[in-house]
């Protein structure tokens, strides 16, 4: 990502960004009790931690990426405090993601391909090819064109994902659900996608 985006997201995160809620996204929890979270998990622009740490916390090797280095200090204090040694993470950029030298059977993103332009989706879809091992579940909540406004992140469109994961990918679930934050009451509308490698 650029640096005038690693610097905006440092000043949101100085003053905890609206998606910093402290706690698991309720979809994520969900897909973990369905069975949808296997083996190591990467959470793509994991912030402070919270989705990853709970995944850590089911005993899956978990490793979190961010370019806010900040909210990984936050991250690391947060594992270290809750004792959970499965847990590892990363200032990086999500765009350079082969950088990893790694592949992981999950990939979590809440938050970060809605943030993304069209370039940076490009970019951040082939570094996720790479490090998603075959079979490999993506899972991706953002928020939708449902959202009332047009303050907050890109909406995404029903159609857009469609075309962005069929073909290359295998699209398991698309379904409406909620994105909380601290300044929706009750969710934002979103989109949770799950496609497989």
């Amino acid at each position: 990502m650029s640096e005038d985006a690693r610097m905006r997201f440092e000043a949101l995160y100085e003053r905890q960004g609206s998606w910093d809620i402290q706690r698991p996204q309720p979809a994520f929890l969900r897909l973990a009790e369905q069975g949808m979270i296997r083996g190591t998990v990467l959470d793509v622009g994991c912030g402070t931690g919270d989705n990853a740490l709970h995944m850590a916390s089911l005993g899956h090797p978990t490793w979190g990426i961010d370019i806010v280095s900040g909210a990984i200090g936050r991250a690391r204090s947060r594992a270290a405090e809750r004792g959970l040694p499965f847990s590892r993470f990363l200032v990086g950029d999500v765009l350079e993601l082969e950088s990893l030298g790694m592949q992981f059977d999950t990939v979590i993103d809440s938050g970060l391909f809605h943030a993304l332009c069209d370039q940076e989706r490009e970019f951040f879809l082939q570094g996720l090819r790479r490090v998603l091992r075959p079979g490999g579940l993506y899972h991706m909540l953002g928020f939708s064109d449902r959202q009332p406004g047009d303050t907050g992140p890109r909406r995404l469109t029903e159609a857009d994902l469609r075309a962005t994961f069929c073909g290359v990918w295998k699209l398991v679930r698309l379904e409406p659900t909620l994105f909380e934050t601290n300044i929706h009451p009750g969710g934002a509308q979103a989109w949770l996608a799950t496609v497989e490698a």
